[in-house]
C-alpha cells in the first residue's frame, strides 16, 4: 500500500476514536433525530472500517520462482519486469486545502450560533420557572403583587382607565 493511502486510514482511524459520540447522543431530544445520528454513525463506523482494511494492508508479494515452474522463467521475467515498471502515482490532496478554509468559517459561525442557542436556551429556562411559580400562585395571588412583577401591565390600565377606553 502506499505511504498516502495508509496515512488517510490511520487518520481516519484516530478520528474515529476522538469523535465523542456518547456525548452528542445526550444531546438530541427527538427521536427523528436519534435515528439520523444512528444512521450518521453507522456509516462513518462502515466507511472507517473499509478504510482499516482495505487499505492500510500491504499487498502479498508475489512468489515469482512458484510461476517460474510452472510457466518458464522468460515468460515470468517478462511479466515481473513489467510488474515492476508500473509506478503507482502517490495521492496528493487538492480537495482539503480548497474547502478547509469554508469548513473554518462553518465552526466559527456554529461557535457563534451555539452561543446564541444557549443565551436563548438560559432566557428560556428563566421564562419558564417565572410561568410554573405563576401557575403555582395564580390562585392565591392578588392584583396587587401580580402588578408588582409586571409594572408594565398596571400602567397600561390606567391609562386606559385614566383615558376612559374600556375596550369596545
Amino acid at each position: 500500500m502506499s505511504g498516502a493511502g495508509k496515512k488517510i486510514a490511520d487518520v481516519a482511524f484516530k478520528a474515529g476514536r476522538t469523535i465523542d459520540w456518547e456525548g452528542m447522543a445526550k444531546m438530541l431530544v427527538s427521536d427523528e433525530a436519534r435515528k439520523e445520528f444512528a444512521t450518521l454513525r453507522r456509516a462513518f463506523d462502515e466507511v472507517n472500517s473499509t478504510l482499516q482494511t482495505k487499505f492500510s494492508q500491504e499487498p502479498e508479494p508475489i512468489d515469482w520462482e512458484y510461476y517460474r515452474k510452472g510457466i518458464g522463467s522468460r515468460l515470468v521475467d517478462m511479466y515481473k519486469q513489467a510488474y515492476e515498471s508500473i509506478e503507482v502515482p502517490k495521492y496528493v490532496d487538492k480537495v482539503t486545502p480548497e474547502y478547509k478554509s469554508k469548513f473554518d468559517a462553518l465552526l466559527v459561525e456554529l461557535k457563534e450560533a451555539e452561543g446564541k442557542s444557549l443565551k436563548e436556551s438560559e432566557r428560556l429556562e428563566k421564562e419558564i420557572a417565572e410561568v410554573r411559580e405563576l401557575k403555582e400562585k395564580i390562585s392565591t395571588m392578588t392584583a396587587e403583587e401580580y402588578f408588582e412583577k409586571h409594572p408594565e401591565l398596571k400602567k397600561k390600565f390606567d391609562d386606559e382607565i385614566r383615558n376612559d377606553y374600556w375596550g369596545y
